[in-house]
């Protein structure tokens, strides 16, 4: 007999010189990235979900749906209330998904799901997420194939906990590469203006802030590759006191991040969540940043994390 799985699934081991990371066969979740030893990424325990969305895929839309109501074309979708303490439907549909091994080697995997026609969603989606790890960092490839025979609208975004090291998530600075803010109301965190303009307000993290005392769940508009960047990539940033943390960076079409502080993640306590996202929260209804897939057309984008 074999031996019974954990909650999460199977569980992908790669590696590159000092460098390890773990990915979950349920939801594709990156669970641990370490180098030498060293956590850049909050870790949970196989044998449970992954607490607070820890290391989640978010396919084929990140965040929140308003009564996950939206329509294709003219026609009403009803989604699954996911979130039914605010009525939303909430970050995608494959997050508890058994995800399926395309290739696994020492130092990279790559997974792929269906997002299968449902009841609010009736156009099937083709998606792959591949680790791979280097001397530079960990990078992460999404796919995106539109397998239906209409074209249909879609966002990504990931749920990844950065991590400075083993120093306290207050004693970090956190820096994005962000020029707006999305206003949104307390119930439901739905957002109920336009996005505004960062002008050194009190979450202004473009020039770097400490964390302590601050309390976050909030989207970020306007992340764009700074000017003279040679690879002209988004960059955010958690770093301690001496400097060294983690550098989260994207492709310019991750023009969104989520940055969420949780109170108790477990064997940690205070965590941040910086999500890099192509649209944001609502995107099925406002139409912002949406990527529309053409039948048999697909998607390709990067991220990933850097020490520093």
């Amino acid at each position: 007999m074999h031996d019974p799985l954990p909650a999460t699934g199977r569980q992908f081991e790669i590696a590159s010189g000092t460098a390890r990371a773990v990915i979950t066969e349920f939801g594709a979740a990156l669970r641990s990235y370490t180098v030498d030893g060293v956590p850049f990424t909050e870790t949970f325990d196989a044998e449970r979900l992954p607490p607070s969305a820890a290391g989640a895929v978010l396919v084929p839309w990140p965040n929140r749906v308003a009564d996950g109501r939206w329509a294709l074309d003219g026609e009403p979708q009803q989604l699954a209330l996911t979130e039914p303490d605010r009525h939303n439907a909430i970050h995608g549909l494959l997050r508890h998904e058994p995800w399926s091994i395309v290739e696994h080697t020492d130092s990279a995997v790559v997974l792929q799901a269906t997002v299968s026609p449902r009841p609010g969603w009736p156009v099937p989606l083709l998606t792959s997420i591949g680790y791979a790890l280097d001397g530079d960092g960990l990078t992460v490839t999404h796919t995106v194939e539109n397998l239906g025979g209409r074209a249909v609208p879609f966002g990504v975004g990931v749920h990844p906990y950065p991590r400075a090291g083993n120093v306290e998530t207050d004693e970090c600075t956190l820096r994005l590469a962000a020029s707006t803010v999305l206003p949104v109301d307390a119930d439901r965190l739905l957002p109920v203006r336009p996005p505004r303009a960062l002008e050194g307000d009190e979450v202004d993290f473009r020039s770097g802030r400490r964390l302590a005392g601050v309390w976050l769940d909030t989207a970020f508009g306007g992340a764009a590759p700074a000017p003279d960047d040679p690879a002209g990539l988004v960059r955010h940033s958690l770093t301690g006191p001496d400097g060294h943390g983690v550098q989260l960076w994207a492709d310019p079409v991750f023009k969104w991040v989520q940055v969420y502080t949780a109170e108790n993640f477990p064997e940690r306590g205070r965590a941040i969540a910086i999500e890099p996202m192509t649209c944001p929260p609502d995107a099925l209804n406002s139409g912002t940043d949406l990527i529309t897939l053409n039948p048999g057309e697909a998607w390709t984008a990067h991220w990933g994390l850097t020490p520093l």
